[in-house]
């Protein structure tokens, strides 16, 4: 299953986009190509540069709380990157993953890298559903019926301890969880995750603030208020691993929840296009580190530098 898994993830989200287009028809297609003008590219790249500076700098607390060196200036750098390789090949997280076997290996540290990755996107997660079931208690999305259900969020926990449980078992997996516990609770200290939070939250609220740049070019001219509790289940919805470039659940989800509200099941569906493009966008200066990162290795000869006492190995660039 794990070796069909990848592709299954491709055949899934090409078939929600195919029942989309079959549904809706094609011109939502067209209609979201032809919605992004000059403001929304710009509005994309700016809004792209602020949620990345606020995640890199979310990303720099948790690795130098883990006693890892990492700077602002590359940490905004190998973000960029990452989205840019999430947003353009399958999964969604292989960009992630490279960032953090990356610093992990420049660090002379790969496991606490990853870890470092870890728990820097489980916090930006874990501020999204605090946020949306605040905005889901106070503004239910219209049409849809939808608001937390505690026993839901029971069953879903008792699964996780249930998970926790067997694989405490296991020799290797119980290391892991050690080591990733001890290092979580190095997190809990007041120095820094009252920082974490609220650089989460600021990019929750950018992410927030360009879909709705992606909702005015659409045509839709829905409130604040309407769109609010539809965004927030929107950005729920992308982790879902069933996507192609990140297009797939979310424009199915949208059509779905702009057709309940009353806003029209295409307006939500260019939506999701727009915001899928506009994303894309908002990224691109990821293909400059890319482009920059792969010169400086040509120049070095693709050597990266080990930890004293390692022995230097050869690293094809990610861009090759």
């Amino acid at each position: 299953m794990k070796k069909f898994w990848p592709w299954l993830r491709l055949v899934l989200a090409a078939g929600i986009l195919l029942a989309l287009g079959l549904r809706l028809g094609t011109g939502a297609f067209v209609d979201g190509l032809r919605a992004i003008d000059a403001f929304s590219v710009a509005a994309a790249l700016a809004i792209g540069l602020v949620t990345t500076v606020l995640s890199a700098g979310r990303w720099v607390l948790v690795a130098r709380r883990l006693g890892l060196t990492l700077t602002l200036r590359t940490a905004v750098g190998d973000y960029y990157r990452a989205q840019l390789v999430n947003a353009v090949l399958p999964a969604g997280v292989l960009g992630d993953v490279h960032r953090a076997v990356n610093h992990g290996r420049e660090s002379g540290d790969v496991g606490r890298g990853v870890r470092a990755v870890f728990f820097e996107r489980f916090a930006g997660q874990m501020v999204l559903i605090g946020i949306g079931l605040a905005v889901l208690l106070t503004h239910p999305a219209p049409g849809l019926g939808l608001a937390p259900d505690p026993t839901t969020a029971a069953l879903v926990l008792a699964g996780l301890v249930v998970a926790v449980v067997a694989g405490w078992r296991v020799k290797p997996v119980r290391r892991a969880l050690v080591t990733t516990l001890a290092d979580g609770i190095r997190l809990l200290s007041l120095k820094i995750w009252p920082a974490v939070v609220a650089l989460s939250a600021a990019a929750v609220a950018g992410y927030v603030a360009l879909f709705l740049v992606a909702a005015r070019a659409a045509g839709s001219d829905a409130t604040i208020t309407q769109l609010a509790p539809v965004v927030v289940l929107a950005l729920l919805i992308m982790a879902i691993p069933v996507n192609i470039g990140g297009f797939g659940p979310r424009e199915a989800f949208l059509a779905v929840a702009f057709g309940a509200a009353g806003l029209g099941a295409q307006h939500g569906f260019t939506t999701g296009i727009v915001y899928g493009v506009l994303a894309l966008i908002a990224a691109l200066p990821g293909a400059v580190v890319l482009f920059l990162s792969r010169r400086a290795k040509t120049e070095k000869g693709g050597v990266v530098a080990e930890r004293l006492g390692q022995t230097r190995e050869q690293e094809l660039a990610l861009a090759r």
